[in-house]
């Protein structure tokens, strides 16, 4: 018996990083997954090579009768949605190098990174907790940031949307518990995970080691984290085992928020 064995769960950007590595471990774990993205061709891919069932379906968040469209197939397909992974997000810089600071920043793009990161999240709480009080009971997980805890002053946009999600998670679990509910709402704060929005900085020259030490050089651990480790956490709040836990957040950041990692000098022994 897998740790999901049963459930039917949806996880959107789904074709790479995070959401591909939450979607492979819940199809393992024994969940029905369904996998979904905007990367048409990639999210299919992606889906095709899960080891368990899995299947892919188009769903841009920004759009209410996507959401509307695809939970609606998943009711009819599979009799019930029991998990939602929030992850679809963007950072603001895919397309454009501009600066993303509090002064300099467009309001075409704080809008844009606003409409994904938690306009999305706001239509997948709104048509799961619809879906899910069909039986009363369900987990949404909703991937937030670190950025979304502290401040960011060159990702205005990305860390105000990330801190919102933070609330909404929040706002979610008690609106669920006060309905009479067991719909749990938390959210996963990740820092710096290895996935492929970090390539354009690390490259693949002889010096993407050096790169990366330094891109983790104030983390206490010392190392990027990965996909994996975030989906462990996933897996976690997906589960019964966390039937207890809602409103919460997990913090994967390699210790950064703890402070920092002070490594005193050895004293060096002297002889006389």
């Amino acid at each position: 018996m897998g740790r999901v064995d049963g459930k039917v769960a949806l996880v959107t950007g789904a074709a790479r990083g995070i959401g591909l590595a939450v979607a492979d471990l819940l199809a393992r774990e024994g969940a029905r997954v369904i996998a979904t993205d905007i990367r048409d061709e990639t999210g299919a891919a992606a889906a095709g090579m899960i080891a368990g069932d899995a299947a892919y379906r188009r769903l841009d968040v920004r759009r209410e009768e996507d959401w509307r469209q695809v939970v609606e197939w998943i009711v009819e397909t599979y009799g019930r949605l029991d998990v939602l992974v929030n992850n679809a997000g963007i950072t603001g810089f895919e397309d454009d190098p501009a600066p993303q600071d509090p002064e300099h920043a467009s309001l075409e793009s704080w809008r844009a990174v606003h409409a994904t990161n938690l306009d999305g999240v706001f239509l997948g709480c709104k048509h799961a907790i619809r879906a899910m009080r069909a039986h009363g009971a369900g987990s949404i997980v909703n991937i937030g940031s670190r950025s979304g805890m502290v401040g960011i002053p060159g990702a205005a946009a990305y860390a105000s949307s990330k801190a919102a999600i933070r609330n909404h998670t929040r706002t979610v679990a008690l609106y669920c518990a006060a309905e009479g509910l067991a719909v749990r709402c938390n959210v996963v704060q990740p820092a710096a995970i290895l996935t492929p929005m970090w390539e354009p900085m690390l490259g693949d020259g002889p010096d993407r080691e050096d790169r990366m030490r330094a891109l983790t050089r104030d983390t206490p651990l010392g190392r990027f984290g990965t996909p994996w480790e975030v989906a462990q956490a996933v897996l976690h709040l997906a589960s019964d085992e966390s039937a207890y836990t809602t409103g919460a957040e997990m913090v994967l950041d390699g210790g950064l928020l703890a402070g920092s990692a002070a490594r005193p000098e050895r004293a060096e022994s002297s002889s006389e």
